[in-house]
């Protein structure tokens, strides 16, 4: 494992689910004061990462559309790929995001798949977020509901004991129960993203090829910032981002026929599984700020 030494004050954060429980958290993060989020996307595209300044920190966050579902239309691999390009140079967070149910076969094949493309390592990086907290039993706490299940609880145990619940319909203005306030749950979920941080001394996960996605994109922003001098460095940084929709994916895979499956397939040998597409590479890299190295 590579580590590499710089200021990185920004915040990546994925956000992995099935559709539905991804823009549950999603929404619920906009809702919250914290995230009253500039929206950033292409015109005539589902928006998939925002970002806002929040304590003189950036912080996006990137929904990727669909991760766990059993199958995924060509529209939202498209929107996938686009949600990859947020990531470069690597997130500093992962989100699993589950319902408040029973840990289903179909759940515990994901987590085993996103271990085998990214290595168990970026567990390190994860924390749960369960939503539909409204079917947990009254008086209940969420790792009460972890602890129930043995492949939950050794799920959670992985990511640092790092989970918490939410809940999009009944808990937006409790005033009763502390706990059952999605205002306090977000609260302790950016916590947990700190935490996530500092354990892992400043770095964020990220692999070969994201680094060379991002590579490509810093070229870019030098390209945008010499022919727009007025330009603010972030409008020029989303300029930039815009160019893996043609030229850099076009460099980085020669041959792209247009699939999202072959891109995948193209760039990373471990990839592809017949229901899930992900962005890895056999290389792991921690990369560090100044802090100092992450572990080995």
């Amino acid at each position: 494992m590579n580590h590499y030494c710089f200021i990185d004050s920004a915040r990546r954060i994925v956000v992995l689910g099935k559709t539905g429980d991804g823009k549950s958290l999603t929404n619920i993060l906009r809702g919250e004061p914290a995230f009253n989020i500039d929206h950033y996307a292409s015109s005539g595209t589902r928006e998939c990462h925002e970002t806002k300044t929040v304590d003189g920190r950036s912080l996006t966050l990137i929904d990727t559309p669909g991760f766990f579902d059993p199958s995924r239309s060509e529209k939202l691999e498209h929107e996938m790929l686009s949600c990859i390009t947020e990531c470069a140079p690597g997130p500093h967070a992962f989100l699993i995001v589950l319902k408040a149910e029973k840990f289903t076969e179909h759940e515990k094949a994901v987590i085993a798949q996103l271990c085998e493309h990214f290595s168990e390592d970026v567990l390190k990086y994860a924390a749960v977020v369960f939503t539909h907290g409204d079917q947990l039993p009254e008086g209940m706490k969420i790792k009460d509901f972890v602890n129930e299940s043995e492949a939950l609880s050794d799920l959670v145990t992985k990511c640092g004991s790092r989970c918490h619940v939410i809940d999009n319909k009944y808990w937006k203005n409790n005033q009763e129960d502390e706990y059952r306030s999605n205002k306090f749950q977000v609260a302790e979920l950016l916590n947990s993203i700190e935490d996530i941080v500092t354990e892992n001394n400043g770095g964020y996960y990220t692999n070969e090829k994201l680094q060379t996605l991002e590579t490509e994109i810093q070229k870019e922003e030098n390209r945008v910032r010499k022919s727009s001098e007025n330009l603010s460095q972030e409008e020029i940084r989303k300029q930039a981002k815009n160019l893996p929709d043609c030229r850099t994916w076009n460099s980085l895979l020669p041959g792209w026929d247009g699939s999202f499956t072959h891109i995948a397939s193209r760039f990373g040998p471990d990839l592809v599984s017949s229901r899930h597409c992900w962005l890895t590479s056999g290389m792991i890299r921690c990369m560090s700020s100044r802090y100092g190295p992450g572990p080995a």
